[in-house]
């Protein structure tokens, strides 16, 4: 069963998932009873189970425990869409950590360190 399968048999509406060596993207839309923290819990559970129930990497598999979740509106959802699908080009070009830490400057988000 596929990860966009997992999340539709868990009421999440799973559009997009894509990533490259050391994260994940989901374009996801939610419904107003469902929080980020739920959506992120099933999905990531959901996938990690996956994974090591196909052998697909030495050892257990697991996601770390943070993840980062914006909103974006309507008229950008094309443009979020082709990020997510072009992410090996794309990090040939930019290099995550770069580009992380631009996004999270540039709209003046606040991180809380987990760790």
């Amino acid at each position: 069963m596929h990860i966009k399968d997992n999340a539709m048999n868990k009421g999440i509406q799973l559009e997009i998932v894509g990533g490259y060596d050391d994260h994940c993207h989901c374009l996801v839309s939610m419904n107003n009873k469902q929080t980020t923290s739920e959506v992120m819990h099933l999905i990531k559970g959901e996938s990690a189970h996956w994974i090591n129930k196909n052998n697909l990497c030495d050892g257990t598999f697991s996601w770390q425990d943070q993840y980062f979740g914006i909103s974006v509106s309507q008229s950008i959802v094309n443009r979020v869409r082709d990020y997510i699908r072009n992410q090996e080009n794309h990090h040939k070009k930019k290099d995550f950590q770069i580009e992380y830490d631009r996004i999270v400057k540039e709209h003046g988000f606040s991180i809380t360190n987990f760790d």
